[in-house]
């Protein structure tokens, strides 16, 4: 079993080109294919032979990454159906939404003044997941009926909560740290 270079990523696992998929599949065929191109496995191949199994290590990894984060790959799957994303010129210009994401950023900024920051950030985090889900749902539905347009404006989206998350995770980091 080898992976193509020129596959792209739902073809190096033998997947469906879908947004739906089974994770648990996923990291199976992830460490079947890892333990075949491993490159500790041809450390007495020839330099040619080495070197391809490193690129093939690197790209089962870039695509195993991409694959499992939903978010990923509904921006991975709107590239492979033509949708160009140009990050540093294109962001979301709805209004209301980022208004929303203005206040989530207040409250995380405000949590550390709170009585309970703990179950601030606990609570703000479930929030922000739960929104993320329902988004993620809504995106699933524009990918399987094509509509691109509205999919991407919603990877757009689900991008400013991804960098939320991020954020809180760090601060309910921070806070853990200071105790």
């Amino acid at each position: 079993m080898s992976v193509s270079l020129s596959q792209n990523y739902f073809e190096v696992f033998g997947l469906p080109l879908d947004f739906h998929l089974n994770t648990q599949e996923l990291t199976a065929r992830y460490r079947e294919l890892q333990k075949v191109v491993h490159p500790d496995r041809f450390a007495n191949a020839s330099d040619r032979d080495r070197r391809l199994a490193v690129q093939q290590a690197a790209n089962i990894n870039e695509a195993f990454s991409v694959l499992k984060s939903p978010l990923k790959r509904a921006r991975y799957l709107l590239i492979l159906a033509g949708v160009d994303f140009d990050d540093e010129k294109e962001t979301t210009q709805d209004p209301e939404f980022l208004m929303e994401q203005m206040e989530l950023r207040e409250s995380v900024a405000e949590i550390c003044e709170r009585d309970d920051p703990f179950a601030e950030i606990t609570n703000l985090i479930q929030t922000i997941e739960q929104k993320k889900a329902a988004m993620l749902d809504v995106l699933a539905g524009q990918i399987d009926s094509k509509h691109y347009t509205d999919a991407k404006i919603q990877v757009q989206k689900l991008q400013f909560f991804e960098k939320l998350l991020v954020e809180c995770e760090n601060l309910e980091q921070d806070l853990a740290d200071a105790l």
